[in-house]
């Protein structure tokens, strides 16, 4: 059994979708429907679906609309669909493929084709749904880069990145390791530059002292305090 995915069946036939959810299902799949276009894009915008099985000829809002808007909606033209219907037509498999509808299957559809497709289809979504994971993740670890040669990383964006067994989880783990030893020196450095500041202010005010001890007046007055000193002591004597 393949790894289950979740497949969104468009289809205005109440029967159509019932022989289709049945055959996702025996497949792994968890199968919601819908029983047009109208319906299938509200479905989609409400939660995950990684595939789309859809059907041509419905009312209110027909395959190729459906499809049009699917793909033309940034969080949904990503969106593998399958275009399952009785039009077998040539010029509709071109136009929907033109469309970008990853493949089209005919009614009646054989079950073992139908997994072969459905499969295929899934895989590459898993496949896109990785690369664009990891293009992700390497942003993170240049931000992370970016924001300490400016002096204000934050290594928890990493924390995540850090847990790959990949060449990139490597990166991100050397990268924090070397980020927090940077962090501890310039801690180091400010604590220095702070203990020198201390030091140079108590030599600024022993500067001061000495200047004001120095002074003619600060040595007149040291002068008259010593004879009252002297005086003090005859009078007690």
């Amino acid at each position: 059994m393949s790894d289950g995915g979740r497949v969104l069946v468009v289809d205005d036939e109440r029967l159509n979708r019932m022989i289709l959810r049945r055959a996702l299902e025996s497949q792994g799949h968890t199968v919601d429907e819908a029983e047009n276009g109208q319906v299938a894009l509200a479905r989609l915008a409400a939660g995950p679906i990684d595939l789309v099985l859809l059907d041509l000829v419905m009312p209110e809002l027909d395959g190729y609309a459906t499809l049009a808007a699917i793909k033309a909606d940034p969080a949904l033209g990503h969106l593998p669909v399958i275009i399952i219907s009785s039009v077998e037509e040539l010029d509709s498999i071109v136009r929907c493929i033109e469309m970008g509808a990853t493949d089209y299957l005919p009614k009646p559809f054989q079950p073992a084709i139908l997994r072969a497709r459905v499969d295929a289809s899934l895989a590459g979504k898993r496949l896109r749904d990785l690369e664009l994971e990891y293009l992700e993740q390497v942003s993170r670890v240049t931000g992370a880069a970016a924001a300490l040669e400016a002096g204000r990383a934050d290594l928890g964006s990493l924390a995540e990145v850090a847990e790959r067994t990949d060449a990139l989880g490597i990166l991100a783990r050397r990268f924090m390791s070397m980020a927090r030893e940077v962090q501890a020196r310039e801690e180091r450095l400010r604590e220095e530059v702070r203990e020198l500041r201390i030091e140079i202010d108590h030599v600024r005010e022993a500067r001061q002292v000495a200047e004001i001890t120095e002074t003619e007046f600060f040595r007149d007055l040291r002068n008259r305090a010593g004879d009252l000193r002297r005086i003090i002591r005859a009078d007690e004597d």
